[in-house]
């Protein structure tokens, strides 16, 4: 059955589900320690770590193991972005359904940020712009965990993405002439 996927799209949803269930465990973990994983800023997320390592294993299988050491720039990115789809799919549901069965996940977000955003420095909130570090503090109380989830899906892609472009250009590999 599964010799008819494209080892492509084989590679990445399975790389994918693997990096979920890991990312799962990473905000399950951060939680229940008490570090909010939605707290850290995000040059410390450890999605950087996590995908850069993903997105390297993904494509050195698919160039060395399935394609006699070739892989173009394209490849690289589809592959890429297919894993990162599967993996912010499936943690931004668990996110979602997560807050639901969890309500305190979502209100000690709200807190914590709360208190993190007025102990602030007014240099700080100088350079943010008062009307727009006010306007963002008085959205906070209205965050749910669809807000949660789709800023952890979009930021996964916009990381994933950068990190992609990189990796993409080092592994790739064209046919000599």
């Amino acid at each position: 059955m599964f010799e008819r996927i494209p080892r492509l799209v084989f590679i990445a949803v399975r790389n994918g589900l693997l990096a979920a269930a890991l990312g799962i465990v990473f905000l399950l973990v951060l939680y229940y320690v008490g570090r909010h994983p939605f707290l850290f800023p995000i040059y410390f997320d450890f999605r950087i770590i996590m995908l850069s390592v993903f997105v390297v294993m993904s494509l050195k299988e698919l160039r060395d193991g399935h394609q006699q050491g070739l892989l173009s720039f394209g490849q690289a990115m589809i592959c890429a972005f297919l894993f990162t789809l599967v993996f912010a799919v499936l943690v931004m549901s668990f996110v979602w359904v997560f807050s639901r069965v969890q309500p305190a996940f979502v209100t000690d977000y709200i807190n914590l940020m709360t208190t993190q955003l007025q102990a602030l420095d007014p240099a700080i909130i100088g350079q943010i712009g008062k009307e727009s570090f006010e306007r963002n503090l008085s959205a906070l109380p209205a965050t749910n965990g669809g807000t949660l989830a789709f800023d952890y899906f979009i930021k996964s892609l916009m990381i994933s993405f950068f990190v992609s472009l990189i990796i993409s250009v080092i592994l790739r590999r064209q046919p000599k002439n």
